[in-house]
């Protein structure tokens, strides 16, 4: 059913400071697209089925820019390292053994799982290096309804020999097929994944660029986390002034290639310039670069350029999927960059961190995360009357108080492009 009218306190964002809210009011999906939000029922939806949820907080799905899917299996562990010791010891341990598609099957299952049962509604994920365990992936999270964009990681060097591609050429066809394979799916697309400059040759991202020509795809890897990582980038790529220089001479650092670069904490005024006149998205991680110590990004600095920003869980660095999490955690990290750091960046709020996990993110999708006439209809309905409190508090407080709550597990609905892929029993 794409034709429907839901109803409830309507929450959702114009731009990162206008916060939209209408008590008990009604969105209308139509063909799996927002037809608007009204306080009064238009004579010309009356007879569309109507999802009654009164008094409930309804939100437009959650948006993950930045999550790997083989790393939830140790989410929580290693939390005391930072990022390049952290990937050594846990990360590519773990992720060898996705070459065992039953292992993977049954990892899989449980990531999917989880992630159909949080408020996240469209995903950028990581797989690993191997075809059939990120084709399993695909098919797992296509099955789930969510709308995801999912990438076999690249990577040929200063990783452990179980997780390198064998030589360019086979890293080129096997990621070449895997992207015919891809064709399949209707809600899940491929996305190119060289996993970042530490892992992957000059060779293996000339063959990525081809291949990102080739089949028009987008692409997401990793920017400017780590001062270690950034001093390796400088001794690896001697010719280029700066991180992002390294992507962008293959072509791969957005413009014709839509480009997620996660993190961003530590870019340069050329980087962050780069970033902006080339559309280039920052997938904003605030659990994980505090868990690798890896810093504060600016978001502020971002918005105020006018650079795309989203917000990521980065599971495992991330212990949690919940992009509520996140959410608050921005809010926290800019306060300790105001206060420590930079006294000119102010503090993020809770409208512009809602507009983040929403439409923010949402616009590497298209037209995603608003009940904005026009946009596909993602929705999630959240029932927070179970919260006991003694005072009577306005919806935008309920909001609130739902973010920084990371209440989850009181979802009751769930809809993606029109489609409603749960209810619950209110």
């Amino acid at each position: 059913m794409k034709n429907y009218v839901i109803k409830g306190n309507i929450c959702y964002s114009k731009t990162s400071n206008e916060l939209c809210i209408v008590e008990n009011g009604y969105a209308v999906c139509e063909n799996g697209i927002c037809a608007g939000v009204y306080k009064k029922l238009p004579e010309c939806y009356e007879t569309f089925p109507n999802y009654d949820y009164t008094d409930r907080i309804i939100i437009p799905g959650l948006v993950d820019l930045h999550v790997h899917a083989p790393q939830y299996s140790f989410r929580g562990l290693g939390m005391d390292l930072e990022l390049i010791e952290w990937l050594n010891t846990h990360t590519f341990v773990e992720e060898a053994k996705y070459s065992n598609i039953e292992y993977a099957d049954r990892s899989y299952d449980i990531f999917t799982e989880d992630l159909f049962n949080s408020a996240t509604t469209r995903a950028c994920i990581f797989g690993t290096v191997h075809v059939q365990a990120t084709h399993l992936l695909m098919k797992k999270i296509e099955n789930s309804g969510i709308k995801a964009y999912i990438g076999k990681v690249n990577m040929d060097r200063n990783s452990p020999k179980s997780l390198c591609e064998k030589n360019v050429e086979q890293a080129f066809y096997d990621t070449e097929k895997w992207i015919m394979e891809s064709q399949e799916f209707k809600s899940v697309k491929p996305i190119l994944t060289p996993r970042f400059i530490p892992t992957c040759s000059d060779e293996l991202m000339e063959k990525l660029s081809i291949l990102q020509k080739r089949y028009d795809l987008p692409m997401q890897s990793h920017l400017s986390e780590n001062l270690g990582e950034i001093q390796w980038v400088k001794e690896l790529c001697p010719n280029t002034s700066f991180y992002g220089e390294a992507y962008n001479k293959y072509h791969m650092f957005g413009n014709e290639c839509p480009t997620i670069m996660a993190h961003c904490i530590h870019s340069g005024e050329d980087e962050i310039n780069l970033i902006k006149k080339q559309n280039v998205f920052v997938a904003h991680c605030p659990e994980s670069n505090t868990n690798l110590s890896s810093g504060i990004a600016p978001i502020r600095t971002y918005l105020d350029h006018g650079i795309k920003v989203g917000l990521g869980s980065d599971i495992a660095a991330g212990s949690s999927l919940s992009i509520f999490k996140a959410m608050t955690m921005a809010i926290q990290c800019s306060k300790l960059r105001w206060r420590l750091v930079d006294k000119s960046l102010t503090a993020l709020n809770i409208s512009e961190v809602f507009y983040l996990a929403t439409k923010g993110g949402g616009e590497f999708f298209g037209k995603v995360g608003s009940f904005e006439k026009g946009y596909e209809f993602d929705a999630v309905v959240i029932d927070d009357i179970s919260i006991k409190c003694p005072q009577t508090l306005s919806v935008r407080e309920r909001l609130e108080r739902l973010i920084y709550l990371a209440e989850d597990k009181n979802i009751i609905a769930k809809f993606v492009n029109g489609r409603n892929l749960f209810e619950k029993v209110k």
